[in-house]
């Protein structure tokens, strides 16, 4: 029976999880093109610290988007462990990448399309991997996990790099360093993780009729979460106003879920029972992720399509043998010596024009 109900959770979590990621991954571009129509408008920019996107309905929606996405997630992390959970956020990248291109007029080619595949794949193979953490049903359980002295000293440091970030570091490379503002936005996100898992315990308490709302920790996990979500609202905001879309959301999520992942193993011992396959596994699904968003976004401006493959290859033979194929053409032939000669004084343009764009040939 047990393990029946512990089938059904598994699924629940899993339809969760997808879902939350479909809303938070059009959430991403619901909010950019707010930003940008208020750009347009002249406003004060969110990145300059503006908040004059409060008056734009389409971040609105987009906010309301991610709401919807956070609170599937929230669900999820009840049902199913944080290391299930988390991985699956690679799908908002895809969701975020494939509307971008429909919305925002940023192309998604042969390489983007090969890293969605290798972002699928890449989350598949965690989920089959995912370490189970301890099990933990009710707050006092939790209570002993979060006073435990390794998370003490994990949130500690979060909580430490996360001010010199914003106080010293943001006001001078925030505007020129995409890592600075994403990076707050992922450390303090661990936190929030573990806020929202000690909420769903709460809540599944709550409806069994325990007196869940008397107990100070549920009021210091809400009030966490609060403070974490809104500090990572608003540097998100400012990531995605000075920064490419298709660039922010993939190195938020290699952040934001390395940063998730070692908060949980912290946090619930789960590495400690996991076999050696297992771990081989997870670090493999995801590197293959990581890979996959690398190749999805790094050569997004590139005109490559499986269309002018064969033709880039020859010209790549073209290029590589050309000169010498010339040379040796024009001592032994010399009724050939004009096509000779111009082909030779070719072979710089043509290199220039491998290093530029592709559609060129």
């Amino acid at each position: 029976m047990s393990q029946a109900r512990g089938k059904y959770d598994f699924c629940i979590g899993l339809v969760l999880a997808m879902s939350s990621s479909i809303f938070i991954g059009g959430s991403f571009i619901l909010k950019k093109k707010g930003l940008l129509r208020l750009a347009r408008k002249g406003s004060m920019r969110a990145g300059q610290g503006g908040h004059a996107y409060l008056k734009e309905w389409l971040w609105w929606a987009g906010l309301l988007s991610m709401g919807a996405g956070e609170v599937a997630n929230f669900a999820a992390y009840a049902f199913a462990p944080a290391t299930l959970v988390t991985p699956l956020g690679a799908l908002s990248v895809l969701v975020s990448a494939i509307l971008s291109s429909f919305f925002l007029n940023e192309k998604l080619n042969l390489h983007g399309k090969i890293g969605c595949l290798l972002s699928i794949l890449g989350s598949t193979v965690m989920v089959i991997h995912a370490p189970q953490e301890e099990e933990v049903e009710t707050l006092k359980e939790m209570s002993n996990k979060l006073v435990d002295p390794g998370f003490v000293v994990f949130a500690t440091l979060v909580v430490i790099v996360s001010l010199i970030l914003i106080f010293v570091v943001g006001p001078r490379h925030g505007q020129t360093n995409i890592l600075v503002y994403i990076t707050i936005c992922s450390v303090i996100g661990a936190l929030s993780v573990s806020c929202v898992k000690g909420l769903g315990i709460a809540t599944k308490e709550l409806f069994a009729g325990k007196p869940v709302l008397k107990s100070p920790l549920f009021w210091i996990l809400l009030l966490s979460l609060i403070v974490c979500v809104s500090t990572q609202i608003n540097y998100l905001n400012r990531a995605l106003d000075i920064f490419n879309t298709s660039i922010v959301t993939p190195i938020y999520y290699v952040i934001f879920t390395t940063s998730v992942l070692t908060c949980s193993a912290i946090l619930f011992k789960e590495w400690q029972h996991m076999a050696a396959d297992d771990i081989i596994g997870t670090f493999s699904g995801f590197l293959t992720i990581i890979v996959g968003i690398f190749l999805l976004h790094a050569f997004k401006d590139v005109n490559f399509t499986l269309a002018n493959l064969p033709v880039s290859l020859r010209k790549d033979d073209r290029a590589a043998n050309g000169s010498l194929l010339s040379t040796y053409d024009c001592f032994d032939h010399d009724e050939e010596s004009s096509t000779c000669l111009g082909e030779m004084q070719s072979t710089e343009s043509l290199s220039t024009r491998r290093n530029g764009s592709l559609s060129a040939f």
